[in-house]
């Protein structure tokens, strides 16, 4: 199928969870935004829930996949998957992650779960998960992992592989790239990330006020909002 489609047959052995020893297996995408976006090449995150069946039980599951494309003159090709790597679950969850996981105001995709089971997300996430939740519902695309090492095209670390950020992808049902979505939510969510002890927001609005660099907005960040840490 793979090479029906002109693509690289060496992406199957980079499709790793994706290819599980299953029976059977279903796939739902359930969002793909930017990690990064330039003339010629990209990086598009594929947040999937996946469910599989074998001798006759089925198991939900999924995972995250760092999608790298480049561009030969108007035509974009895949390069390489990179599927997330959360990690094994932790011993114990601390409290504010117990509470992040059991609130239904939070949605989170089945990577973003893993992160948060491993311990190696700051608390400082899910403080402002829960403060956010009083206000809104939100669903999470990435936390930590598929999600590119580096800012993307530059050699600068990024705050989510260092469990310090997360994605919204959908603010109380509007998704943030729909046009109808109404810029004076995105905007009063962009604000309330920042009063929960982000330093550094990111979205598809570009905010004045906060402290210096504290708000920006670029291409890559028009179909989500991002939301990072220093701690």
């Amino acid at each position: 199928r793979v090479a029906a489609l002109g693509l690289p047959t060496a992406l199957v052995g980079q499709a790793g969870p994706l290819l599980p020893a299953a029976d059977q297996a279903a796939l739902q995408v359930v969002d793909a935004q930017y990690g990064g976006i330039l003339s010629r090449s990209a990086s598009v995150l594929v947040v999937c829930r996946q469910w599989t069946r074998r001798a006759g039980t089925v198991k939900p599951g999924g995972t995250t996949v760092d999608v790298r494309l480049s561009r030969s003159g108007s035509r974009w090709t895949v390069d390489a998957l990179h599927p997330a790597h959360p990690g094994p679950a932790a011993r114990t969850a601390a409290p504010d992650i117990r509470s992040v996981l059991s609130d239904d105001r939070i949605v989170l995709p089945p990577a973003a779960v893993a992160d948060l089971r491993s311990g190696r997300v700051h608390t400082s996430v899910a403080k402002a998960m829960l403060a956010l939740a009083r206000t809104y519902r939100l669903e999470v695309s990435v936390v930590r992992s598929g999600h590119p090492l580096d800012v993307f095209g530059t050699s600068r670390p990024s705050d989510h592989p260092r469990g310090r950020a997360f994605d919204v992808w959908r603010i109380d049902g509007h998704a943030v790239v729909d046009p109808a979505t109404p810029r004076s939510l995105i905007e009063r969510f962009m604000r309330d990330a920042a009063a929960a002890g982000s330093y550094n927001v990111g979205g598809p609005v570009l905010l004045s006020g906060g402290s210096a660099g504290q708000f920006f907005s670029d291409a890559t960040h028009h179909d989500h909002v991002h939301i990072g840490f220093r701690t």
